[in-house]
């Protein structure tokens, strides 16, 4: 029964997907209800259950709770390019706040984000890799950060209390450029990144915040933002479901001696 009952849910899974896919239904429409799956199939009410739960593990729809299961408003991947995204011409592209906002505009999204701003201890790994004391406090700024509404990605920001204490980073609006340019403007360019990734499982409010299931991955990046000197004056944690966001990386290699 198992055996049989494992094809039908691909099958069915398959013709859902292809209709969303050619528009049949559109980002952000309704689906039909389990139950009116079930009985227009002909299927049991797990096997119906069971086809919504692949698409929804694909990032297609979105299940929410008493309203019902709809297509996701964002289909394919947002891609994050991590080579260019952080230069001074990227981020602050048409005025956006950051490399966050450029990207997301050059999509034809509308980006924003709710920013909550606080002086606090940060955890032990972060202190340790802005090597500020244990005790210290630093500046935090953690975003839910939207395109068109949709909640795509949630992110936080570490900077050293000396550096970003009683400064424009402390405000709602960075200004053009976000944060990076606040800290060139200042005296602290970051001149190299290095960034590391993570794919894991969502914490339970990671996934209430993301508004995924608690089965989707997620992309961690670390990114460590260093002066010329060696210090580092940024660190932001990123958490990104995998579903959507596509990344890529380029550098040259053994280049030829002029």
């Amino acid at each position: 029964m198992e055996e049989n009952k494992v094809p039908k849910v691909q099958r069915l899974a398959a013709e859902l997907r292809d209709k969303i896919q050619r528009g049949v239904y559109p980002p952000g429409s309704p689906l039909p209800k389990v139950r009116d799956l079930q009985e227009a199939e002909g299927v049991a009410f797990q096997t119906a259950r069971d086809v919504y739960k692949v698409l929804e593990d694909e990032g297609l729809i979105v299940s929410r709770r008493g309203e019902g299961t709809f297509v996701s408003p964002i289909l394919g991947k947002i891609h994050r390019d991590g080579t260019g995204r952080y230069i001074k011409a990227a981020r602050e592209e048409d005025g956006a706040r950051g490399a966050f906002a450029s990207e997301i505009a050059r999509l034809g999204m509308a980006p924003n984000s709710d920013t909550v701003i606080s002086r606090l201890k940060p955890p032990s790994r972060i202190s340790k890799i802005l090597g500020t004391h244990h005790s210290a406090k630093v500046l935090v700024r953690a975003r839910t950060m939207r395109a068109n509404e949709s909640v795509v990605q949630i992110a936080s920001s570490y900077f050293p209390g000396d550096v970003a204490f009683d400064t424009q980073l402390e405000e709602q609006d960075t200004g053009q450029g976000g944060s990076k340019s606040r800290l060139a403007e200042a005296g602290y360019a970051q001149v190299r990144i290095r960034e590391e990734i993570n794919v894991r499982p969502p914490t339970k409010e990671e996934a209430e915040v993301l508004k995924i299931p608690a089965s989707r991955q997620v992309y961690e990046i670390t990114h460590v933002g260093l002066t010329v000197e060696g210090r580092t004056v940024e660190v932001c944690v990123h958490v990104l479901p995998t579903t959507l966001w596509s990344l890529s990386y380029e550098w040259p290699i053994d280049q030829p001696e002029s």
